[in-house]
C-alpha cells in the first residue's frame, strides 16, 4: 500500500531528526607520563605515532592544553571539572563525594566504561572506603577494568600493571596468575574494545586512563621476543640507553592502541558519531630526554614548568571537526567536563563543575568562546614537590610569587621578565586572574603534612567575558 505523501514526509522528517539529534559517543585516552616532546605529530624525532597522528589530521591538534605536574591531581580535575583548590587533598584519591564525568554521562544516558590506571581509593593512606572495590561503579561507570582500586604494588596481591598484572574487573580481582604472560595494556583495550562493541546501539562514554607509559620501561609484546613474559618481567633495566629503547617502545604500542581503537569505532560504523580525543595527564619522566624540533628536551614530571604541565591534545569527530586543524585556543583540564556535558545535552547536577569551559563549539569548526588564560593551583602532598599558584596564556606565564616568563622563549624558566615590557598587557591581564584566586598553597606540602585546606565553596573564577 502506497502511503500519501505528507505522511512519507512526515515519516522522512522523524527518521531524519532522530539521526541528527542522537548523541555523540566519547571516547577519552589519557596517557600516563608523556608529554608533547613524544609524539610525532607535535614535533618529536625519536619517536613515530602514526595512529595520534592521523587523529590529528583527521581532526585537530591542539598546541595549548595544559594538565597539573602529576598524575592524581590532574586525573581529580579532569574527572570533576574543578581546580585542584576544591576538592584535592592527597595523592591517590579522589573523595567519592565529588561528582565526576561518569556520574554526569551516566545520568545524561550513556553506557559508561573506565580501563587503565584508577588509583583513587585512597589507599596511600589508608582512607575510608580505600579497600571498597565498588569505588569505580560508585564513580559513575557501568563497567570497569582496572589497576591500583584496592592493591598498590607491594603486597601479596599487588603488582606492576604491564606483565602479568593484578586486575579489578567489575568486582572481580584477576591476580597476577590469572593473568600470567598476558600484557596489561592488550587486557585492558580488548576490554574497552569489547565494551565498545556491546553499546554500539546506544551512546557510550569510555575513559581510558592509560598505564602506558609509565615507568618501569619494560618491552613491550612488539619488542620483547622469546623473553619471559611473567611478572618479573616488569623490572626494568639498569642500563639508560636500554629503558629509553623500551620508552620508545612504550610510547609506540600506545599509540598502536589508540589506532586499535579507533578501528573498533569504524568497524561498529560510529566514526561519524564519536568524538575521540588523546591527551596526558602530565610531563614525561625526568630520566628521560628526547629530540623535539631540533633540540633536546629533558622529562618534566613533577614540576611547574611547561615540561611538566603542557600535553598534547588532538580531537576528531569525523565529519564534524575541520580535518587537519591546529588551533592555538587555551585548553584546561577542567573544561573536559564542561565540554562532554555540552555534548551530551546534561542538564547541569548540583555541586557542578564551576571552574571548566566547553570547547565543544571548537570541535565542531566554530569559534567558540575560547579562554584568555590557564590557571594551576598546585599542592601535590606527594614527594619533594612544594605547592605554587600560575596563570598564564599562550606566551607568557605569571607565578604568585611575582615571577614573570616568556614560556616559548625560555621553557627552563631561566630568565625572570621585567613587567615594562612586551609582555606588559600580558602581564597586567594575568595579575588580575590572582585577584580572584583563592591564598596560593603553602610551601611545605609533603605527604604528612596534616592541614590540607580546601575552597569548595571558592567564586567561579571563569569569567566568560575575560
Amino acid at each position: 500500500m502506497r502511503l500519501p505523501i505528507t505522511l512519507s514526509f512526515l515519516i522522512i522528517f522523524i527518521t531524519t531528526f532522530s539521526l541528527s539529534a542522537k548523541k555523540p559517543n566519547v571516547i577519552l585516552i589519557m596517557a600516563d607520563d608523556v608529554s608533547w616532546e613524544c609524539f610525532s605529530c607535535y614535533g618529536a624525532e625519536d619517536y613515530q605515532t602514526p595512529n595520534i597522528d592521523a587523529l590529528a589530521a583527521n581532526g585537530i591538534r591542539f598546541n595549548h592544553c595544559y594538565s597539573t605536574p602529576i598524575c592524581t591531581t590532574s586525573r581529580v580535575k579532569i574527572m570533576t571539572g574543578k581546580y585542584n583548590f576544591r576538592n584535592y587533598t592527597h595523592f591517590g584519591y579522589l573523595n567519592p563525594d565529588e561528582r565526576t564525568f561518569g556520574h554526569m554521562m551516566k545520568d545524561a544516558g550513556y553506557k559508561t566504561a573506565i580501563a587503565g590506571k584508577w588509583q583513587l581509593n585512597g589507599l596511600y593512606h589508608n582512607a575510608e572506603g580505600s579497600q571498597d572495590v565498588s569505588r569505580p561503579v560508585k564513580a559513575g561507570f557501568d563497567e570497569y577494568c582496572l589497576w591500583q582500586v584496592t592493591t598498590q604494588k607491594r603486597g601479596e596481591r599487588g603488582g606492576e600493571r604491564f606483565w602479568s598484572p593484578p586486575l579489578e574487573q567489575n568486582g572481580k580481582f584477576l591476580s597476577k596468575e590469572d593473568n600470567h604472560e598476558k600484557y596489561g595494556p592488550d587486557l585492558m583495550s580488548d576490554f574497552l574494545c569489547d565494551f565498545i562493541k556491546r553499546n554500539k546501539d546506544e551512546p557510550f562514554f569510555v575513559y581510558y586512563p592509560a598505564v602506558l607509559v609509565h615507568d618501569p620501561f619494560v618491552p613491550t609484546p612488539d619488542t620483547i621476543g622469546d623473553a619471559p613474559r611473567t611478572h618479573e618481567s616488569n623490572k626494568q633495566p639498569k642500563d639508560k640507553a636500554a629503558r629509553k629503547a623500551n620508552f620508545v617502545a612504550m610510547v609506540q604500542y600506545l599509540d598502536k592502541i589508540v589506532g586499535k581503537i579507533v578501528k573498533q569505532v569504524d568497524e561498529i560504523g560510529q566514526l561519524e558519531n564519536t568524538i575521540i580525543m588523546f591527551t596526558a595527564d602530565n610531563g614525561t619522566h625526568t630520566s628521560l630526554t628526547s629530540r623535539w624540533n631540533g633540540r633536546d628536551i629533558k622529562g618534566g614530571k613533577g614540576g611547574t614548568r611547561d615540561m611538566g604541565t603542557h600535553v598534547p591534545f588532538v580531537a576528531s569527530w569525523k565529519g564534524h571537526t575541520p580535518e587537519g586543524l591546529v588551533s592555538n585556543d587555551l585548553i584546561d583540564f577542567t573544561d573536559f567536563y564542561a565540554t562532554f556535558s555540552e555534548a551530551a545535552g546534561a542538564k547541569p547536577g548540583k555541586n557542578e563543575s564551576l571552574d571548566g569551559r566547553s570547547f565543544f563549539p571548537q570541535l565542531q569548526g566554530k569559534k567558540g568562546t575560547p579562554r584568555n588564560w590557564v590557571f594551576c593551583h598546585y599542592q601535590p602532598y606527594w614527594g619533594k614537590s612544594l605547592g605554587t599558584q600560575f596563570v598564564r596564556d599562550q606566551n607568557y606565564k605569571l607565578y604568585r610569587n611575582g615571577n614573570f616568563f616568556n614560556v616559548p622563549n625560555d621553557l627552563k624558566e631561566a630568565n625572570i621578565l621585567p613587567i615594562e615590557g612586551p609582555g606588559k598587557p600580558s602581564h597586567e591581564k594575568l595579575t588580575k586572574v590572582f585577584e580572584t584566586t583563592p591564598p596560593a598553597p603553602e610551601k611545605k606540602g609533603g605527604k604528612s603534612i596534616k592541614d590540607r585546606p580546601t575552597h569548595p565553596n571558592w567564586r567561579n573564577i571563569t569569567n566568560p567575558n575575560d
